[in-house]
Parts: C-alpha cells; structure tokens; sequence
C-alpha cells in the first residue's frame, strides 16, 4: 500500500511587474533547442516569465498569447499539473492550445519543482503549492493586456486539487475547471476509495516521522531508489503502465519532470496526511466550476466526489473510454472545444447564460459521455 501511495501521489507577460515583489525576466521567446513535448502553434507567442509568491520563492513560467491580439484586454488562465510534471509538458499544451483560443494562459513550474526556486528540490506543499496559483494570479492581473476581472484556473491531475483549493480561498479566481482530478491530500492520507487502515497510515507516518530524524542527520532529504521503474515487467498495475507510456517514453518524458526521474522526498506526504484541502469546496460557489475525468480513469471517483461535495454551478464531464494520462496530451481526447466554451461563458463572455440547466445532457462535444450539471 505503502509504495502505491507514493507512485499516485507523485504523478498525479509582457512587461515587468511592479509591485507585489513580483518580477518578470526581459521579454524572449523560449529558444527553439528547449525541450518542450508538444510543439508550439504557430498562432501563438510564448515567453518566459518569472514572479514570486507569498513565500517568497520565485516561480518559473511561459506565458502564451494569441498572436496579434492588439491591445484588447485578454481573457486569462493560469494552468498547472500533472503532479510531478512541468510547465513543458501537459499544462504547456493546455496553454499552447487555449491561447490559439484567444485566451492569456500562464503555465508555471510549483514551487521546488521545475525551473521554479526552493529548497530542497522535490517536495510539495498543500499551502504552499496553493499559493502558487494565487500568486500566478497576482502575476496576471499586473499584465497591461490582461483583463484582471476574468482570471479563471485549469488544475491538471493532483495540480486540480490545489486549483480547486486556491478557487475556495481566492476570491479573483472567477471560474475553475480540472482534468483527470486527484485530491491529493485524500489519497495521501487514506489511499485508494480510503482503504488505508488505520494501521497502514499509522505505519506509514511512523516510518516519515523517523526518516526526518535521518533527513536531519544527513542535512538533506532522502529520495526514493526508484520512482517509476525504468522498465516494465508486465505485472503493474494498469495506472503505472499507463503512467510509464507518459513520463518514460518520448511521448511524456522531460528532464526537469521529477516524474520522469527520481521522484518526492521520501517524507513528501507528512502534511499531506493531515492537512484535506477541499474540506471547504462549497465556498467556490457561486463561481462556476467544471471537472472533467475519463471515463476508465483510476482516478474518476475523486472528480465525481468532488461533484457532489460542491455546490452551485458546477458540471462533471465524463469522457468515453479515456483513462487518467490521456487527458495529459491527447487531443483529441481533450474537450477543449468544452473548456473553451466554459470559460468563454463565464470569463467576460456572454453573461446571460451564466446560469447552469439543471439535469442537462451536453452534445456539444461528440467525447462527452456523462454530463451532469447543477
């Protein structure tokens, strides 16, 4: 249980800021020799960015804009995820393929991951990988060709638990929206659909508790001696292979992605296991909120649980036989012409439809299987 616990729980702009301790790097395009795993539209401009959050620790980010978008006030995103992953994986693509949309998107590294900074490298935080967003938000709203009114989220993976938490407590944030959603903290704390006994967890921190003792001795954290294994065997379960064909193969991999290597601190989950962050989901509402999930996804329940603790606007997509990584990169499993209409609806948009129907069935995207909204 306890290494299933650790393998989930790890995969899951233009212009200077002038306040806020916020900075940004001189504007430039991302060189062509980066390592990104999709490839840039050619509609769309990237450029690297850098801000600080609350904490102080300065975050790494590519900020993507609609070419010859002239001087409107843009409608804008901030989108991190998977767990584990970086900006120039999944939650760049969700960003390349908004902006081709008209949308600002800023894609960031969280905290100690990443080209973003703090030490030591490989941890995460519920407070402060949450934060993250919020400062991303900051970073937005400071941006001339921003409209700072309609700022909305996109959480990837275990990064839509920390986007639904930053929606509860940051009031700007004015719509959210996740994809193949874990709640990290959950899964931490009480494992798969909460099987962990009370002796498993017990257990499991007992051996965190006295790895910091050692972490301490050693003047540093201690890392997993595999993280996902460099070769399958055949036998793992379906979600690692799954995992595996993502972050180990051309497809996913990336060198800055610690899913790709060596993964969390052995002690990643201390305050994972005490700290639920979507205790107060109701307090999104009445901002609208949209989860999407894949239809054999190991990790569909946490979004449907998540459908039913909230309140107010909020809609479940469910999509025809996807699992959890295929809303990682695929796009043509990814409904981004619903993600699109979401937020052009909600963000600046047509206002007289804000109001969600009760018991609708969508058709508007042919993958959309289950639709429920409230």
């Amino acid at each position: 249980m306890k290494n299933i616990l650790i393998i989930a729980a790890s995969l899951m702009i233009t212009g200077q800021a002038k306040s806020q301790n916020l900075q940004t790097q001189k504007e430039q395009t991302v060189e062509a020799n980066e390592h990104y795993t999709f490839k840039l539209s050619d509609k769309v401009m990237r450029q690297a960015v850098t801000f600080k959050n609350r904490y102080g620790i300065t975050l790494a980010g590519d900020l993507y804009l609609p070419k010859n978008s002239g001087s409107t006030a843009l409608v804008a995103l901030a989108i991190s995820g998977p767990f584990g992953a970086v900006k120039e994986q999944s939650s760049g693509l969700y960003a390349n393929t908004m902006a081709e949309r008209g949308f600002a998107v800023l894609a960031f590294d969280p905290s100690y991951t990443g080209e973003s900074g703090g030490e030591p490298r490989n941890i995460a935080s519920p407070d402060i990988n949450t934060e993250d967003f919020s400062a991303a938000i900051d970073f937005l709203g400071l941006q001339k060709n921003v409209d700072r009114n309609n700022i909305g989220i996109i959480g990837i993976c275990g990064f839509s638990s920390f986007a639904l938490n930053a929606t509860i407590v940051d009031k700007r944030v004015k719509a959210v929206a996740t994809t193949s959603m874990y709640d990290i903290s959950r899964v931490s704390a009480k494992g798969y659909y909460d099987k962990m006994t009370p002796e498993e967890r017990t257990k499991a921190l007992e051996q965190m508790s006295q790895q910091r003792w050692t972490d301490a001795e050693n003047g540093a954290p201690a890392y997993p001696e595999t993280h996902l294994p460099e070769k399958l065997k055949g036998d793992e379960l379906q979600f690692i292979k799954d995992y595996f064909a993502y972050y180990k193969t051309p497809r996913g991999y990336h060198e800055r992605s610690l899913n790709s290597n060596k993964g969390w601190t052995l002690t990643n989950s201390f305050s994972f296991m005490n700290m639920p962050m979507l205790t107060n989901i109701k307090e999104i509402s009445p901002r609208p909120m949209l989860l999407i999930a894949g239809e054999k996804a190991h990790s569909r329940y946490m979004s449907e649980d998540a459908y039913k603790a909230a309140a107010g606007q909020k809609e479940l997509v469910i999509i025809p036989n996807a699992v959890h990584v295929d809303l990682y990169d695929k796009v043509d499993v990814i409904p981004f012409d619903k993600l699109e209409a979401f937020f052009k609806r909600h963000l600046g948009g047509n206002n007289s439809n804000k109001t969600a129907q009760v018991g609708k069935t969508s058709s508007a995207n042919k993958n959309v299987v289950n639709n429920k909204s409230k």
